[in-house]
């Protein structure tokens, strides 16, 4: 083989590598493994189980299914990604993905997804995917981002229903023990995300998305912020209260979640130009969830519970 073939075949595997990059980026990886890991604490503190290879299969479902609504969304908010500095090399923008690719392939794997969840496992399970693939897509993503500063208030339902479809996948049914899940991530989910909107506001606002901080100013979102931060702090106490934790996961709980009431402070009392308090906000806020929900499997997995 000619060196010119072997440098054209040698171009040819790097295209062909960043494509399935491109198409792994509309996935949002990032944001999968937080679904996929509290949909896994949802399915182990059920009762009763499942088998390996169906439990696995149902992770995957869940997998799957929020990267097909980041592939949507990412169809949809092609033209404000375009102007905004965090978004404006994802695939769509950049010219690496067309528009009608993306919502092709966000499409078909949501469909594949609710599907082998209801053939496999229970249409409890794939209903519950199914509506979060809707309420993330059509609720938030198509309407309450770009018409309401609550949009990630009320939109926070879709990020919270990984574990209630964990749940499910394993019972059949939805329990409160599923539900408390549901509303610690739906009480996290502002202050996180609004944490991230304080430090990129000129993003949303050169991007006409009317994020709290856009809407209602600075000083507003971040007294949202605390109040969103101390109400999730006693959220947080519920699963020890209602018996289904023990006194790890207590503990643990009241110790990340006074650092979070910590950062939130930090940021309250931060400067009008001051970032760095709310960027080290955002950063702990997804540590302190992963750590806050990894305590119920470890006691399971300790014996200390359950």
């Amino acid at each position: 083989m000619s060196d010119t073939a072997i440098a054209n075949e040698t171009e040819l595997t790097r295209a062909e590598e960043s494509r399935v990059g491109d198409y792994i980026a509309l996935l949002k990886p990032r944001v999968m493994s937080l679904v996929l890991f509290t949909g896994y604490v949802g399915l182990e503190i059920a009762p009763g189980s499942l088998h390996p290879v169906l439990a696995i299969t149902a992770l995957l479902c869940i997998a799957v299914a929020a990267g097909a609504s980041g592939a949507i969304n990412m169809w949809y908010d092609a033209d404000i990604d375009a102007i905004m500095d965090r978004t404006k090399t994802r695939p769509i923008p950049s010219g690496r993905v067309t528009p009608k690719e993306a919502l092709v392939f966000g499409g078909f794997l949501s469909a594949i997804s609710v599907m082998t969840m209801g053939v496999l496992i229970n249409w409890m399970a794939a209903g519950l995917l199914a509506f979060t693939v809707f309420f993330y897509v059509a609720i938030y993503t198509m309407w309450l981002k770009r018409s309401t500063p609550q949009n990630i208030v009320i939109g926070g339902a879709a990020g919270a229903l990984p574990p209630v479809v964990g749940w499910a996948a394993v019972t059949g049914d939805v329990a409160l023990p599923s539900l408390t899940l549901f509303a610690i991530i739906f009480m996290w989910t502002p202050p996180h995300f609004w944490a991230l909107a304080l430090y990129r506001n000129e993003d949303y606002t050169r991007a006409g998305v009317p994020m709290l901080p856009v809407v209602a100013g600075r000083a507003a979102t971040k007294r949202q912020m605390m109040i969103y931060t101390v109400a999730l702090f006693g959220v947080t106490l519920l699963p020890f209260v209602q018996g289904y934790a023990g006194p790890l996961y207590l503990g643990g709980a009241i110790v990340s979640g006074l650092l979070f009431i910590a950062a939130a402070w930090s940021v309250l009392r931060s400067g009008e130009t001051e970032f760095g308090p709310a960027k080290r906000m955002f950063g702990y806020s997804i540590l302190y969830l992963f750590l806050l929900f990894a305590l119920l499997p470890i006691e399971r997995a300790l014996g200390i519970w359950g």
